[in-house]
């Protein structure tokens, strides 16, 4: 918990930083915002969130401790980073039919149907409730069992003694699965490793798993010219995401950015 706090509290200073440099650069272009695009965005809000009652807007703003200033120069720098993202994002030549086969045959896997695969799997739980235990010595004994398994031990027999989910008293052993109906890291995971192979260690929200793969059947991959446009809308964005995070990079190193970390 503590630690997707502390990644939430620095995305959202990042966010604050990229804000401001966009707004410092607008300035540097000269940039203007007519004021009539900002009341007709109050307006729509106004419009769409309270039935057009401007007096019940102004209470609901007045609770926050906001008043219709503040509101609309906070407005006002949104669109204004909305138009700047905008325009550096916007600006990409359009994907070309190498890049389209590229893309494809990369993620061929997002385009098969009724991908089968039947694996084995031994779980070593973070938490046993034995304070001996720790996660340190748990993922330990995960990759313990792993080498062991690689080496040449039994797969079956370890997973009997071991493991610690509904499929132990099997060996481990699944029935037959579509990828659709795994959890996705699960899956993911799975489907990259051969016929007859062991993944490595991998950490679940509450347990260390080692996956064997028995056997796969993979579907037929729906073809390309039915999905291009799609795979072309993805090209696209990824280039706009790529400019723009190129561009604020480059605001980043051209700015004096100074970090004051306060501890509460």
């Amino acid at each position: 918990l503590e630690k997707a706090l502390a990644e939430l509290k620095a995305g959202a200073v990042d966010s604050l930083v990229d804000r401001e440099l966009i707004l410092t650069e607008f300035r540097k272009i000269g940039g203007t915002i007519k004021a009539q695009y900002v009341e007709d965005d109050v307006n729509g809000i106004v419009r769409e969130n309270f039935g057009g009652d401007r007096t019940a807007f102004v209470t609901e703003l007045a609770k926050s401790g906001m008043t219709l200033k503040k509101f609309r120069d906070l407005r006002e720098k949104m669109i204004i980073v909305q138009v700047m993202r905008g325009r550096y994002a916007a600006e990409q030549s359009p994907p070309t039919p190498v890049e389209v086969r590229e893309f494809y045959e990369k993620n061929i896997d997002k385009y098969r149907d009724k991908d089968m695969i039947k694996i084995s799997t031994i779980s070593v739980p973070k938490f046993t409730g034995d304070a001996n235990a720790t996660q340190d010595s748990q993922l330990r004994l995960a990759k313990d069992l792993r080498a062991k398994i690689v080496a040449g031990g039994d797969f079956k027999s370890t997973a009997k003694t071991y493991s610690q989910d509904s499929r132990s008293e099997d060996g481990g052993e699944w029935p037959w699965m579509e990828r659709t109906q795994m959890k996705k890291s699960i899956a993911d995971a799975a489907f990259a490793v051969k016929e007859g192979g062991v993944s490595q260690v991998i950490e679940d929200e509450a347990a260390y798993i080692i996956i064997a793969v028995d056997a796969k059947k993979l579907g037929t991959p729906e073809p390309l010219e039915k999905v291009r446009a799609d795979i072309e809308r993805m090209i696209r964005t990824e280039k706009s995401k790529a400019a723009l995070d190129g561009w604020l990079e480059s605001l980043r190193r051209k700015a004096n950015i100074k970090r004051y970390d306060k501890k509460l």
